[in-house]
């Protein structure tokens, strides 16, 4: 084996990410896939115009990530979490998608999740501190429209050879 060296880096000069983000692109296209990864938020604003809630989410493939879900402590037991996920619900319903994912702490608010329609799909402990115990919930759209995530007029008869790189 060559002599190669690992280093930790806080972040990636923008032609290696470029680099490494066409080269995903190439890969998916080989299998019919494309990712359409867009970062984005819903946000709450009172009377004042400001921002006192926020959702903030990622489309990636088939589905939509939800990394964090945020309401002011002078605004909380309002429903506005409620309403940040149903408006993320309904933005995303009858798009193409397969599904919402998000994940919380076991300290965090795990019976809000299933209380608005959340299912578990499985549970990570964390022995040493429960707490910390990550919880991974989804939540499914009803709709045999699932395209988000595939290439259209893709045929598998075109796949490249990239099949044997990994």
């Amino acid at each position: 084996m060559t002599n190669f060296k690992i280093e930790y880096q806080n972040t990636l000069p923008d032609d290696v990410s470029e680099k490494i983000h066409h080269g995903h692109i190439i890969d998916e296209a080989a299998h019919g896939i494309v990712c359409n990864y867009k970062k984005f938020s819903l946000a709450v604003k009172n009377s004042k115009d400001t921002i006192i809630g926020a959702l903030t989410a990622y489309t990636a493939f088939s589905e939509i990530y939800v990394d964090d879900i945020w309401i002011d402590p002078h605004y909380r037991k309002l429903g506005l979490g409620k309403k940040l996920l149903e408006e993320l619900e309904s933005h995303f319903r009858d798009k193409g998608y397969n599904n919402i994912n998000l994940v919380t702490s076991q300290f965090q608010a795990p019976g809000f999740y299933e209380k608005c329609g959340f299912e578990i799909e499985f549970i990570r402990k964390n022995t040493y501190n429960p707490e910390l115990t990550k919880i991974f919930f989804i939540k499914y759209f009803d709709n045999p429209n699932q395209h988000q995530g595939l290439l259209k007029n893709f045929s598998h008869e075109t796949k490249h050879k990239s099949d044997d790189v990994f």
